[in-house]
């Protein structure tokens, strides 16, 4: 990767204060605070800001991983920013209400260290709609990395704009017709070459895999090809399993055509899950699917894609790129943050299928149209795509084929999010409407959640507001003996996932695995919702006076966690991990050591892992694809195995040597 300078240069924009605001606090406008934070404890800056106002800036995270929050005079999160932990911690916040306020920058997962802060701008919210994408692309301007914005209102381009550069090396700026990587954004055009590969009677839906991919193992259930294009396979999730074997995002890794006479298929023992039993998002399924469409046509992917859809629908700046060396004319770079600033970011290997398509706005605006008006393909095989899956028990599933279906604000959408190494991208539609919105960057730190914002500006006059009950926005006073019933450790059984409620100041703050600690606000005695997100937990007082179960709400989806008794293991106990641990399925060792009386993993291809104690015999690593490691021990209690789970990938087996 080639180093292109600090982001620091990038962002160091012009930054002055609109007289027609008020604004005063312990921050002022283009100079920059340097502090120190220790473990758990934020630094508040204090802030009148009036209605209506624009703030932005940025946290250099100097030494420490931080978070950038708003806190209202009701003590109510209004909003937070956390990026990955290097470089610039950009945050711009909307203020509806005349007020003081409180910007607190927080170390991540109880880090310490060094920082600076710096307010760039207070102005008026802007009320035109050019103007206000203008405010929210604010940081991907001028020379930073960039990003590009298309609208379309019933059928036809009302905005379009790039912003920043697509190259830094060559000075590149961002055009409307720069190719960019969009990601799993590419998967909905996958399954529409599968659903035209069904019309042509070439497949059916129906059909098991094994018909087309007779060298994949029989796991004993049937697994269909519907259940690769909803995500319902039970297969591994490559991107979540390889990581576990040493392989970096741009290392080489081979077409899945090779990978299934090897890893991760046909290495697999047993299926993850039941086929349609749960929705679990997989790019290894959607690279097998490209495959497929390979098999049955006798062409290239790509070549099978621009002639059979990119052409038909005149998406003449549309490329699938079969690998990363392959030259897309014009095309974005994508920038990542390194150590020392701004680093450029390859492509995932073997992604097309899973993702790997180049486009534009304008061109993405083609493939929209064809939902309205399906001129290629046809209405029947439209409705296939945008049909949600059913789950065995009867569930009806947010995700159709390739692409999530939904509403927002009382509008039908169809929509999807994309990310490959640094490129990220977001596209909605509204089928109602006709219209959507795309936002595509070549910038690791772009939100892609920006689609809903703009849609927010540009249809206002169609959305509905969401109607929250009373009780959503009501507090209870919840005394603090009640709180430490709650208080603890708890499990999300089948996927790993760790959720510790602390008590502190009076308060229940929950720390998530590899993620921000958020404060709870009390809504009953026992429910309580989450700072910053649209969640909330719902705690049981089972035993003794203490809770041992609770729910975790999110997304119209329910997680039951269960609390995990104390376990503290001692340096002799650790010692029994000890050993080389060999995957026949990963073809790859670990290690495990106790190093300054922490247990650790070691792999030749990778920086030790520390791995800390949840319940007896299990541990959870400090990188993502460690999520949960579970010891097996022998009669004589020493551990003989271990398996790695991190959400997406689970139960791959270790074994002693």
């Amino acid at each position: 990767m080639k180093y292109v300078g600090p982001l620091m240069l990038a962002i160091a924009f012009a930054c002055t204060q609109t007289p027609q605001l008020n604004f005063s606090g312990d921050l002022k406008i283009g100079e920059a605070q340097t502090g120190t934070l220790s473990q758990k404890e934020p630094k508040a800056y204090q802030l009148q800001l009036d209605s209506g106002s624009f703030i932005y800036g940025y946290a250099n995270q100097i030494t420490v991983d931080v978070e950038v929050k708003l806190i209202g005079e009701d003590d109510k999160e209004l909003g937070s920013f956390d990026s990955p932990a290097r470089g610039p911690e950009t945050f711009s916040f909307e203020i509806k209400k005349t007020g003081n306020y409180r910007l607190e920058v927080a170390p991540f997962e109880e880090q310490s260290g060094d920082y600076s802060i710096m307010l760039q701008g207070v102005e008026p919210l802007a009320t035109d709609p050019e103007k206000r994408v203008d405010q929210l692309m604010i940081f991907y301007s001028n020379d930073a990395p960039g990003a590009v914005i298309g609208v379309m209102d019933n059928g036809k381009m009302i905005f379009a704009k790039a912003y920043g550069k697509a190259n830094l090396t060559h000075n590149l700026d961002f055009k409307l017709n720069t190719p960019t990587n969009i990601g799993s954004v590419s998967k909905q055009f996958t399954s529409f070459a599968i659903l035209m590969l069904e019309k042509q009677g070439l497949l059916s839906v129906e059909d098991d895999i094994r018909k087309h991919f007779p060298e994949l193992p029989d796991y004993g259930e049937v697994v269909r090809i519907k259940n690769l294009m909803n995500h319902t396979n039970g297969f591994r999730e490559v991107y979540n399993l390889m990581p576990v074997a040493g392989w970096d995002g741009e290392d080489n890794l081979l077409r899945l055509k090779r990978m299934a006479k090897n890893i991760p298929l046909k290495k697999q023992k047993e299926l993850q899950a039941a086929p349609g039993a749960e929705f679990n998002y997989n790019n290894s399924a959607y690279i097998l699917l490209a495959e497929l469409v390979e098999r049955l046509t006798e062409k290239k992917f790509p070549q099978w894609m621009k002639e059979n859809v990119f052409g038909p629908l005149d998406m003449n700046d549309s490329y699938v790129r079969s690998d990363p060396s392959e030259i897309i004319p014009g095309a974005s770079q994508g920038y990542s943050n390194g150590e020392n600033g701004l680093v450029e970011s390859g492509d995932l290997h073997a992604a097309y299928g899973a993702g790997g398509i180049y486009t534009t706005p304008n061109d993405l605006a083609k493939w929209l149209r064809n939902f309205n008006d399906p001129k290629l393909g046809g209405a029947e095989l439209i409705e296939k795509l945008v049909n949600p899956g059913l789950l065995n028990k009867g569930d009806t599933m947010q995700y159709a084929q390739g692409i999530g279906v939904g509403e927002y604000k009382g509008l039908k959408r169809y929509a999807h999010n994309g990310a490959d190494i640094a490129h990220r991208a977001g596209m909605v539609y509204y089928p109602e409407l006709n219209s959507g919105v795309i936002a595509l960057s070549n910038n690791s730190g772009f939100s892609t959640g920006i689609i809903y914002p703009l849609t927010d500006v540009f249809f206002k006059d169609k959305l509905k507001e969401e109607e929250k009950e009373a009780k959503d926005s009501e507090t209870t006073e919840v005394d603090v003996n009640t709180l430490k019933q709650y208080a603890g450790k708890y499990k999300a059984e089948g996927i790993g996932l760790i959720i510790e409620y602390k008590l502190e100041d009076g308060n229940l703050v929950a720390y998530v695995t590899g993620q921000s600690s958020r404060k709870l606000t009390p809504t009953s005695d026992s429910s309580f919702t989450y700072a910053g997100v649209e969640a909330s937990v719902l705690f049981h007082l089972i035993k003794e006076n203490k809770s041992e179960e609770a729910v975790h709400t999110q997304g119209g989806s329910d997680l039951a966690l269960k609390r995990l008794p104390p376990y503290d293991p001692s340096l002799s106990e650790l010692q029994k991990f000890t050993g080389q641990y060999f995957s026949e399925e990963l073809e790859t060792f670990y290690t495990i050591v106790v190093k300054d009386s922490t247990l650790v993993a070691e792999h030749r291809n990778l920086k030790d892992i520390k791995l800390s104690p949840t319940e007896e015999d299990t541990f959870t690593g400090d990188v993502f694809f460690f999520g949960e490691v579970a010891f097996k021990k022998d009669k004589a209690g020493k551990a003989n195995a271990f398996t790695v789970s991190n959400g997406r990938t689970k139960g791959i087996l270790f074994q002693k040597r």
